[in-house]
């Protein structure tokens, strides 16, 4: 089975191939010449590298990429030291196997091996370490060398380019320490676009955990042989052959199909209730390619082709096209239904069937590395729902800003109304948009994780796929975001002394997107190929 939140890795296969071609013989090096324990761990390494096809003639991807290959290790220490990816249990699956390996002999844990064989290679203690300031010996970070480019020298040019408009907004944090170490117009207000995403992933996380999963289900009345199928707000759901890991709703139909027959019942009145939101459900940008009519049923984001991301015509009434989906799949199964209708009381009692979600940390992956508005709208919903305010656009967002405060994340300058970022009147401070990514790294808050796991890849997942191509690949994790006369990159990058920085700016006023685009990634791409001061 795949793990959906691991689908971009297949799919950038090839990159990924290419990325482990270039930073190969510079992880042997840079790790080789480091700490005798790091040796020791290089000793086990380098025969599974030496594995490896090698590339045939060196590029700039290759310096690049092992020129900053001890912060990549960083920034993988972190993560992996700070908790789960996620709750579908990948990381701890990952764990369990490799002490399977370790206790056939990968590593000394106590236990003699058989007569005459080789002693395995004792375990290497601790050489990473995670976020929060690490002091002693094992702390591998360094600091930037006393007559270090000061970061504002590196960052003002770029950062002037025409490219970016007239207004710019920047701020650089080491994400270690929480210190400050760029910043202009830290506290200002501008339309954040796409990257409104991270604060709606750190909302949802924060009221309802990683752990949380949404569910559709069919109810049934004997009396008047009504079946409603109830929307549970869960913006996965899929009628798709192939689920992948996603809630089927053939699955709910097979289900359901079953549970009737065992009732003797073979044709039913069919309704659906999508009660559980309120409010308008057309966004206030009106019918879009980039989302559906938000709405608690719904059927692969309402998409009329078989895309899972990207703008694309929607259907109508999403709702109304799921139960219409859900009835041919009843008849399959042996069940005449009616014509679907609206349902016109709510409350069913009597649960036939259900299918779930993915776990929420799954979802929120999902929603960043694709920015997904359709998970967007959905889990400002949901945020809304688990913080006692109406499932709508305006209570999503109140309920955005009301989680944001409980983390003790600064609003001044802020002002929500979508959980999307597609409205324009939406306002984020830089300052805010890095304190969410030092939060979601810090060890008291592990189930923000999955906002930095979900971070799209430079040149290798999600919005970064085609990005980044000649510049830090591999090494930027950030969110976009665009729209018309707006450009902003937020997320964080490993610089050459092995800091893990966050950063975010925001572009307002800008002409040509490409060119701001461009404009962006070079800046990104100047921290990491900085030790700065």
């Amino acid at each position: 089975m795949v793990v959906p939140e691991l689908r971009p890795w297949r799919a950038a296969g090839p990159r990924v191939k290419r990325f482990a071609n270039a930073v190969r013989p510079r992880l042997t090096l840079a790790l080789g010449t480091a700490k005798p324990q790091v040796a020791r761990l290089v000793s086990t390494v380098r025969p599974l590298l030496a594995d490896l096809p090698r590339p045939r003639t060196p590029s700039t991807l290759q310096y690049t990429a092992g020129a900053a290959t001890a912060g990549l290790v960083l920034a993988a220490g972190v993560v992996t030291l700070a908790g789960p990816w996620d709750a579908t249990g990948q990381r701890t699956a990952e764990r369990d196997r490799a002490v399977a390996l370790e206790h056939a002999g990968g590593a000394d844990h106590g236990a003699a091996g058989a007569a005459g064989e080789p002693r395995p290679a004792p375990s290497a203690p601790p050489v990473l370490t995670g976020l929060g300031p690490a002091t002693g010996p094992a702390d591998t970070r360094q600091a930037p060398a006393k007559g270090a480019t000061p970061l504002s020298d590196v960052l003002d040019p770029l950062l002037a380019s025409t490219a970016l408009g007239d207004t710019h907004t920047a701020v650089v944090v080491d994400a270690a320490t929480g210190r400050r170490l760029y910043g202009t117009g830290a506290d200002k207000g501008l339309t954040p676009a796409s990257t409104t995403k991270l604060a709606t992933a750190v909302a949802a996380l924060n009221a309802l955990g990683p752990d949380h999963r949404f569910t559709t289900r069919t109810a049934f009345t004997a009396a008047g042989g009504e079946l409603v199928l109830v929307g549970g707000g869960d913006p996965t759901l899929t009628a798709r052959a192939d689920a992948g890991g996603w809630a089927s709703l053939r699955t709910l139909a097979t289900k359901t199909a079953a549970a009737l027959r065992q009732r003797g019942v073979h044709k039913v009145t069919l309704a659906y209730d999508t009660s559980l939101y309120t409010g308008p459900a057309l966004h206030p940008i009106g019918v879009n390619d980039n989302l559906a009519q938000v709405v608690a049923l719904t059927a692969d984001e309402g998409r009329t082709d078989d895309s899972a991301s990207g703008p694309v015509v929607r259907v109508a009434d999403p709702a109304k096209d799921a139960a219409q989906k859900f009835a041919g799949f009843l008849k399959a199964a042996g069940i005449t239904t009616t014509a679907p209708g609206p349902a016109k009381a709510t409350g069913h009692p009597e649960t036939l069937a259900t299918v779930a979600s993915p776990p929420l940390s799954a979802l929120v992956e999902r929603m960043l590395t694709n920015s997904d508005n359709d998970i967007a709208e959905a889990l400002a919903r949901q945020t809304a729902l688990a913080s006692g305010q109406p499932a709508s656009f305006g209570g999503g967002a109140k309920a955005i800003a009301a989680q944001l405060k409980r983390l003790g994340l600064p609003l001044a300058g802020t002002s929500f109304h979508d959980g999307s970022g597609l409205d324009r009147t939406d306002r984020l401070t830089a300052d805010l948009l890095t304190a969410i990514l030092v939060k979601a790294g810090t060890p008291d808050h592990p189930g923000l994780r999955p906002l930095l796991t979900g971070l799209p890849i430079a040149h290798f997942t999600g919005t970064l796929s085609a990005r980044y191509a000649d510049g830090a690949a591999g090494l930027v994790h950030a969110k976009t975001g665009t729209l018309t006369g707006v450009n902003t990159l937020a997320g964080t990058v490993v610089d050459r002394s092995g800091r893990l920085l966050t950063f975010a700016f925001l572009a307002s006023g800008t002409k040509d997107p490409m060119a701001a685009q461009s404009a962006l990634d070079k800046t990104a791409t100047a921290l990491a190929t900085c030790a700065c001061g």
